[in-house]
């Protein structure tokens, strides 16, 4: 059964750090793929995950910038992937399971938002292609090293910005809609929330769960594409609904979802604030929670169909 879209009251919060999340719990003998584990959150997630002990896979578009950002981590292993080139996920995903090792955590944390239109070599809207097209075909040539772990965590970086937009099944790619960059993040990041709600219905049968989160507002490098004034207008608008948190804090609920034993035996959930976040609709006057098209198995088995269409990717559990 899908766990309910209900907080736990896991004892932490907004200001909670990914160290303490983790405590003085080991990881040894687990092995992780962090993608985008090189910089903002997603090194913070390497860093904590490695302290723990676990071996971390960090694949990188640009090697050489991991390589200089992770020096000195323990147990730490650099590969290549683009995830929006086809050819290098499988690739690279062919290599992991070539390889025999099992896979205990899938942070599937890279990301790109707010761009300018770009479409990739197939036709697919960026923001849409990167954050959940690779992804999902990521984690479906990973599942049978996912599968060997005999119990595995995957977990999807989504965004409050999600709020913005549900999936257009009709446009996803704006070839007929005008492009609004804000308007594909947050269907990008919806997106991200029903695939972590359709894996975990197909994962559990194998103990293979998955989760999506929002890490909380955050300077990093993902403003890249914003212009100065428009980086300045996103601070100020996140800081009305919540103290902007530092990388230690917006790694917190990651590291939450791909470790904790609190969420043992739970899977398909939206959390935000290191807990499962509420269900919430588009009137709520304080914009948290998780939006009802978010969290639709209608809609999430739809999009996984559309993914495997998409991407050519299909699942065999």
């Amino acid at each position: 059964m899908t766990t309910n879209q209900q907080p736990l009251n896991s004892g932490y919060g907004a200001r909670t750090t990914a160290r303490e999340v983790m405590g003085d719990r080991r990881l040894d003998g687990v092995i992780a793929v962090v993608t985008g584990g090189y910089a903002g959150i997603g090194l913070e997630t390497t860093r904590v995950l490695s302290a723990a002990g676990a071996t971390v896979i960090v694949p990188a578009r640009t090697p050489d910038k991991a390589r200089a950002a992770l020096a000195g981590m323990e147990r730490v292993e650099l590969e290549q992937l683009d995830l929006a080139d086809p050819a290098s996920i499988d690739a690279f995903a062919g290599r992991f399971v070539k390889s025999g090792r099992p896979l205990h955590i899938l942070l599937n944390n890279a990301g790109i938002m707010a761009t300018p239109l770009v479409r990739d070599a197939r036709g697919f809207e960026s923001q849409l292609a990167t954050n959940h097209l690779g992804h999902f075909q990521l984690t479906t040539r990973l599942w049978p090293a996912l599968r060997k772990a005999n119990g595995a965590r995957v977990v999807a970086l989504s965004s409050r910005g999600h709020r913005r937009a549900g999936m257009d099944f009709e446009d996803p790619n704006f070839e007929r809609r005008p492009y609004d960059k804000w308007v594909a993040y947050g269907q990008s990041k919806t997106a991200n929330i029903l695939f972590a709600l359709a894996l975990d219905a197909r994962g559990e049968a194998h103990r293979v769960r998955a989760f999506s989160v929002h890490p909380g507002g955050i300077i990093t490098d993902l403003m890249r594409s914003m212009s100065e004034e428009e980086k300045r207008g996103a601070i100020e608008n996140s800081n009305k609904i919540a103290p902007l948190k530092t990388v230690e804090q917006g790694a917190a609920t990651s590291i939450w979802c791909a470790t904790s034993p609190q969420l043992d035996g739970m899977g398909g959930v939206y959390c935000d604030d290191v807990d499962i976040a509420e269900v919430v609709g588009p009137e709520s006057p304080i914009p948290r929670g998780v939006m009802p098209w978010a969290v639709d198995k209608a809609l999430a088995e739809r999009l996984w169909t559309a993914s495997e269409a998409w991407t050519g990717a299909r699942f065999t559990a």
